[in-house]
């Protein structure tokens, strides 16, 4: 297979690029060159946000294509209109959040998402995500693949979830454990997301799929376990229940990343459909592997406890810092 990555140098991208190789594939990998591309494949560099960046992509042909792009739609669908006819299967990286709201349990496929435009400009990421999708489906139709994925973990996470979590188990002491500690986890490891993209892509699979583990694949004390028995420093988790933590003001989402209380967003993220990604393959490795590889990765580029490694985030996301006061004063309390 000849596969183009439209950026394949981080996270997921490089997942995939990895992957691909790791399959004797052909990997071209078309990217802005701020980070070094697998050793392996065909680099290509230019912004597809700007006049003439996509000059390196004037020739060629592929396969497939993956697409992880979540900027101004209208990217896309350049993109796809400077490619037609010299591309065959093709995903587009799409998010979950896409979905409108109320989106009551179980979430499938056929739950209504928001209003897309393939000709916008500067907006939300949701809206991006969105129009992206448009202009994946009027430009391909069955030939486009919409992944729907939700958090996203492992090595080389640039969002800081799963990092930030390893190191707080890692400062040991008494750690605040959000509850419920049996609610569902509902992630994808990038390495899983990586073999169902590649695998759909040889069958030629098409349309929308949730991408993330089943509801009963994970839970939040298995999750936030693995992180103190991964690092070894003898963490002692307190389980608290949602009231007393949002009480004392410690927001779910942002300091205690991935955690949500019950409500709407936990019925989004956490509690999703994904009987059709599991018919059509989906594999999702175990928990306890994905935090022991993500602890193996940060000891790999920052040392045991990396308190600050940016290179490791997207330069938009800033980690999260939960208060070491506000957690103490909310556990003695």
């Amino acid at each position: 297979m000849r596969i183009l990555l439209l950026g394949g140098t981080e996270f997921v991208g490089r997942a995939v690029a990895e992957a691909a190789l790791a399959r004797d594939w052909d990997v071209t990998v078309f990217h802005r060159g701020r980070h070094a591309p697998p050793p392996g494949v065909r680099a290509l560099e230019g912004d597809r946000n700007l006049p003439d960046g996509m000059r390196a992509l004037a020739d060629g042909e592929w396969d497939a294509a993956v697409d992880t792009w979540s900027g101004p739609p209208r990217v896309v669908r350049d993109t796809l209109r400077l490619l037609d006819g010299r591309i065959g299967h093709y995903t587009y990286v799409s998010s979950r959040g896409i979905y409108d709201f109320p989106v009551p349990a179980p979430l499938t496929e056929e739950r209504p998402v928001v209003a897309g435009s393939p000709d916008g400009e500067e907006i939300g990421y949701r809206d991006a995500k969105a129009g992206g999708e448009v202009a994946a489906e009027r430009a391909l139709g069955e030939r486009a693949l919409r992944v729907r994925p939700g958090l996203i973990f492992g090595p080389r996470e640039n969002s800081g979830r799963v990092p930030w979590w390893l190191r707080r188990a890692a400062r040991g002491g008494v750690q605040l454990a959000p509850g419920p500690r049996t609610s569902s986890l509902q992630y994808i490891d990038a390495r899983d997301l990586a073999a169902f993209v590649l695998d759909a892509a040889g069958r030629g699979l098409h349309g929308a799929y949730n991408l993330v583990c089943p509801p009963d694949h994970a839970t939040m004390e298995a999750f936030v376990t693995a992180c103190v028995e991964v690092t070894g420093a003898g963490a002692e988790l307190r389980w608290v229940d949602p009231e007393p933590i949002l009480a004392a003001g410690i927001r779910p989402w942002v300091d205690l990343p991935g955690w949500l209380p019950p409500g709407d967003m936990y019925e989004l993220l956490h509690r999703t459909d994904v009987s059709r990604a599991v018919a059509a393959g989906l594999r999702c490795r175990p928990v306890e592997e994905t935090v022991a590889d993500t602890w193996a990765w940060l000891r790999d580029v920052g040392g045991d406890v990396p308190e600050s490694s940016q290179s490791a985030y997207r330069a938009d996301h800033v980690p999260a810092d939960l208060d070491p006061d506000l957690e103490a004063k909310l556990l003695a309390g």
